[in-house]
C-alpha cells in the first residue's frame, strides 16, 4: 500500500496498481486499443467486429414481436395486471421465456431439457461468467480452454482470479489426446482440472469446426477424466448447410453445460443468452437440486435478472419462428456464407497460389461462422494493425489477442460479418497491399 495522500500529489485520486489486477490485465487493454483504432479511422474497412449485418434488422420489428409476445400471454391465459408486470417487474432471476427457449432447444438443436434446467442470461457472457464462479471452487481448481481462444471467457476467468489452463489448438483442430495430457499434467501438479471451455462450430477466432467423431470422443473422455465442458455455441443457426450435432445434444451423462446466445441468431441488442445446466447437484446430507439452481443463486447478485422487455421481444421472435429458428435464420446464414466464400475468392485472387508460397501467407476455409485466420510474414502487432489503418485504410485483429499464454504472433483475424460483400473486396485489396508492403520490410 502506498502512503495517504501520495495519489493526489500525483493529481490522480487512486493508484492503478492498488485496484485489481484485471483493469492491467492485456486481454482487456488490448481489446480497448481496438475499439480505440476503429473509432480513430472511421473510413477503413474494418474485419474487426465480429457482431451482425445492420441489414437484417428493422426498427419496427422490435415492436412486432413485442405485441406478439403480449397476445402469447393473454391467449394463455394472463390477465392485464400479469401482464404489465411482465413487462415493467423484475420477473424470475432465472427469465420467464425458459419454456419457450426449451421447446427451441428441442426443436432446432434437439437438445431435450427440462425448461427448470436452464437460466436466462445477460447475453452468454453472462453465462460463462455465472459457469466459471460456480465451478471453480479454490485455487486448486483450473480452467482449461483451447488456445486461440475467445477472449470472453479468459477474461471473465481473469475478473475471478481463476486459473486458466490452454490447450494448443493444432493445425488440424482440436485433439482429444492434447486435451487428456493437459488434464493429466493438471493433476501432476496437485491441482483439479473442473471444465473444459470450447466452441465446437465455426469457432471465434479460428473458424474451425469439430467433427463428428472428435465430438464424441471428447464426451467420452470428458466422461473418462471427470470433468465438465462448456460449450459455446452461437455460430450455428448463422452458417449455411446441415450442422452437425451439438455436444449437448449428445451428452448422455450431463457432462456439458451448454452456453448459448440469441444475439447472433435473432436480435443483438437484446443481449439474451442463456446456460443450460442441467446438473445434479447434491448437498451432502440427502438432498439435491440442479445446477441451473446454484448459477441462479449467483446470477441474483450479479445482474438480479435478465431485461424482460429483452425477454419479451426474442419471445415473439421465437413465436414468429414457432420454435423452428433455423427456417427463419436460412437467408442469414446464407448471407454470411456467401460472405465467407467471398472473402476466400478475393484472398486467392489477391494472392495467387504461386505467389503464397514465397510471401508466407495462408489462411484456412471454414464451413461457416464470422471468422476466419491469416498467417502472415511478420509481426501482426498492434504497430502493425495501427499502420494498417492509417496508410492502407483497412483494420483487422492481431491473433496474438486470442492466446492465453504465447502463440498468435504472425497470424491475424479476419470477421467478415459485418460488411458489404463490396465492402469485403474493397478491404481484401487493401489488406493484400498492405501485408505485401509489410513482408517485403521485413
Amino acid at each position: 500500500m502506498t502512503a495517504p495522500g501520495q495519489a493526489a500529489a500525483h493529481g490522480a485520486d487512486l493508484w492503478k496498481q492498488e485496484l485489481h489486477g484485471s483493469v492491467s490485465d492485456p486481454v482487456l487493454d488490448t481489446m480497448n486499443f481496438l475499439n480505440e483504432i476503429t473509432h480513430r479511422y472511421p473510413a477503413a474497412v474494418s474485419f474487426a467486429p465480429g457482431r451482425p449485418y445492420d441489414g437484417f434488422f428493422e426498427t419496427e420489428q422490435i415492436f412486432e414481436h413485442l405485441r406478439r409476445y403480449l397476445d402469447h400471454l393473454e391467449a394463455n391465459g394472463a390477465s392485464p395486471a400479469q401482464i404489465r408486470s411482465a413487462l415493467f417487474q423484475y420477473g424470475p432471476t432465472s427469465g420467464q421465456i425458459r419454456e419457450l427457449i426449451a421447446d427451441w432447444l428441442r426443436q432446432d438443436e434437439s437438445i431435450d431439457v427440462s425448461p427448470e434446467s436452464i437460466v436466462v442470461t445477460v447475453g452468454a457472457q453472462e453465462a460463462m461468467f455465472l459457469a466459471v464462479r460456480a465451478l471453480i471452487a479454490g485455487p486448486q481448481d483450473v480452467l482449461l480452454v483451447s488456445s486461440p481462444c475467445y477472449v470472453g471467457i479468459t477474461g471473465a476467468a481473469r475478473l475471478l482470479d481463476v486459473d486458466v489452463s490452454a490447450v494448443a489448438e493444432g493445425e488440424d483442430g482440436f485433439s482429444c489426446a492434447d486435451l487428456e495430457a493437459a488434464i493429466l499434467a493438471e493433476r501432476a501438479r496437485g491441482r483439479r482440472p473442473r471444465a473444459f471451455y470450447v466452441i465446437p462450430d465455426h469457432s471465434n477466432p479460428s473458424g474451425t469446426t469439430m467433427s463428428l467423431e472428435v465430438r464424441r470422443e471428447l464426451l467420452e473422455l470428458a466422461a473418462r477424466q471427470d470433468i465438465l465442458l462448456l460449450e459455446d455455441s452461437p455460430y450455428r443457426l448463422v452458417s449455411p448447410g446441415r450442422q452437425l450435432p451439438t455436444l449437448k445434444s449428445l451428452d448422455r451423462e450431463r457432462r456439458v453445460l451448454h452456453l448459448g446466445s440469441l444475439s447472433k441468431t435473432l436480435f443483438p441488442g437484446a443481449r439474451v443468452g442463456f446456460a443450460i445446466a442441467d446438473q445434479v447437484v447434491a448437498d451432502g446430507v440427502g438432498g439435491t437440486g440442479l445446477l441451473a439452481d446454484e448459477l441462479t443463486k449467483i446470477k441474483s447478485m450479479v445482474t438480479v435478472n435478465t431485461s424482460p422487455v429483452s425477454q419479451a421481444v426474442v419471445a415473439g421472435m421465437l413465436l414468429a419462428a414457432t420454435g423452428r429458428t433455423a427456417e427463419v435464420n436460412a437467408e442469414t446464414a446464407a448471407y454470411y456464407g456467401d460472405a465467407m466464400r467471398v472473402t476466400l475468392q478475393q484472398l486467392a485472387e489477391n494472392f495467387p497460389l504461386e505467389d503464397r508460397a514465397a510471401l508466407g501467407v495462408r489462411w484456412n476455409e471454414p464451413s461457416g461462422g464470422f471468422f476466419l485466420a491469416l498467417d502472415v510474414p511478420f509481426r501482426a502487432d498492434n504497430a502493425a494493425l495501427v499502420r494498417s489503418a492509417e496508410e492502407f485504410g483497412v483494420i483487422w485483429t492481431p491473433m496474438s489477442y486470442f492466446y492465453p499464454h504465447e502463440g498468435g504472433e504472425q497470424s491475424l483475424r479476419l470477421s467478415v460479418s459485418y460488411l458489404t460483400h463490396a465492402e469485403i473486396s474493397d478491404g481484401i485489396k487493401r489488406l493484400a497491399a498492405f501485408i505485401r508492403t509489410q513482408a517485403a520490410q521485413a
